[in-house]
């Protein structure tokens, strides 16, 4: 049957964008009553969906901006379509508010919903752009017009259980990235020039997928949680290796900055990763980044050498006997050898989180399951400097022993300065 129209004709905001794709986890803590958390599509703001409601966070300056609050039912998903008025809602928690099988167009202008897709399945994810919504079960995702709800492309997957997609937020460049139906695979679609690329990315399942902003480069990682392969959108083509650590992982996250210089990862290790990213990949000229991108080199020589210190680029480190793959032939190089590693980490993270690049230069931002925000500077490399530290999210137990406001719910003093502890 044909999807129901919207009732509202209020349109997403048009303008121009900073960051990389929206990431987001789901949260089993009846302590907090946390459900999830996600950014939204500038990494400006985070929604949390609880077991009374929702809530919205602005992380620079931190500090809760709005909570609604329902008389009954959970909220599983909360999607944000960058600050404006509508949301995406998918019931959760012991009593949902809404079918677990249905995603439910909220204005919060108007306080009700405005349209609704149901299916036979249990929505994993809900993505939004401006005039696209994208709804992931479990061996399929669906993309819908944003105005109208009407369907427009389907796309078969393996079981997808985690909800993994990707979007290009770029209105000029609309690319998808998903898991495709062979295992390890990525499947990459470019509409606006109506593009298909399968990329054969890992030899085991997929554990989570990030594209740039521009949507010229998808970064993934495997359930071992190893390494991160950033590949070109286009052509497929594998462009930097990084490695996470040695043992075993669960990503929970990955994101690229807005100029894709740099990407960070989290993991269950209770580590943020933050590398640099080469500057290589083809644009769909066939020139490279840096030959498309080139700046001219200014007149003033104070000028110049300001330009000089912004673009200078830390290196990820590589294993202290790398030279070796240089004496031998590389399909005998372990690949140990050959990957690169982090510059930067924010460590004792002591439970599930997300991360994201900050709007000011070199911060990293993480939210985390245990109701925790945390801002880092990685402008000096190594351990993080803990620029901002916050509650968001308070049990029942700490509010009752005055720790908090009285009632379940966030807290939004933050505290700055010092490193971050080590772990």
């Amino acid at each position: 049957s044909r999807a129901p129209r919207w009732h509202s004709r209020r349109r997403p905001p048009r303008g121009p964008l900073r960051a990389a794709v929206m990431s987001s986890m789901t949260v089993t803590d009846s302590r907090l009553g946390l459900l999830s958390v996600s950014f939204n599509q500038d990494y400006g703001c985070f929604a949390c969906g609880t077991d009374r409601g929702f809530a919205i966070f602005n992380c620079n300056p931190f500090r809760e901006t709005f909570r609604r609050v329902f008389n009954t039912g959970g909220i599983g998903i909360v999607e944000m379509l960058f600050r404006c008025n509508l949301l995406a809602l998918v019931g959760g928690g012991r009593t949902p508010r809404y079918p677990s099988n249905k995603a439910m167009v909220w204005d919060d202008h108007q306080n009700r919903c405005i349209g609704e897709l149901s299916f036979r399945d249990e929505v994993r994810a809900v993505r939004l752009l401006r005039d696209r919504i994208v709804v992931v079960l479990l061996r399929k995702i669906y993309l819908y017009n944003f105005v109208e709800l009407s369907l427009l492309d389907q796309i078969p997957t393996l079981p997808n259980p985690k909800g993994l997609v990707a979007l290009s937020p770029d209105p000029s460049n609309m690319v998808l990235a998903c898991p495709n139906v062979v295992k390890g695979h990525i499947r990459v679609e470019l509409y606006d020039i109506r593009k298909s690329t399968i990329i054969p990315a890992h030899e085991t399942e997929l554990a989570c997928i990030a594209i740039s902003q521009d949507g010229h480069r998808v970064a993934s990682a495997s359930e071992k949680g190893t390494l991160i392969r950033v590949f070109d959108t286009h052509s497929g083509d594998l462009l930097q290796e990084l490695r996470r650590g040695m043992d075993r992982a669960e990503i929970y996250s990955i994101a690229f900055n807005p100029t894709c210089s740099f990407l960070a990862c989290s993991s269950d290790k209770g580590t943020v990763h933050i590398f640099a990213l080469s500057n290589a990949a083809a644009t769909p000229s066939g020139r490279t980044d840096s030959q498309a991108q080139a700046p001219t080199a200014p007149r003033d020589p104070i000028a110049a050498r300001r330009q000089a210190s912004a673009e200078a680029q830390p290196a990820n480190p590589r294993s202290a006997i790398s030279f070796v793959s240089s004496m031998l032939p590389a399909a005998i190089v372990p690949q140990y050898f050959q990957s690169e590693w982090s510059f930067a980490q924010v460590r004792g993270l002591e439970s599930k989180c997300i991360c994201a690049f900050g709007s000011e230069p070199y911060t990293i931002v993480i939210v985390c399951a245990d109701g925790t925000f945390i801002k880092s500077s990685f402008e000096e490399g190594g351990e993080c400097t803990r620029l901002t530290f916050a509650k968001f999210m308070r049990s029942e137990e700490d509010e009752e022993e005055g720790t908090g406001t009285g009632a379940r719910g966030s807290s939004a003093a933050a505290t700055g300065g010092g490193a971050a502890a080590g772990g």
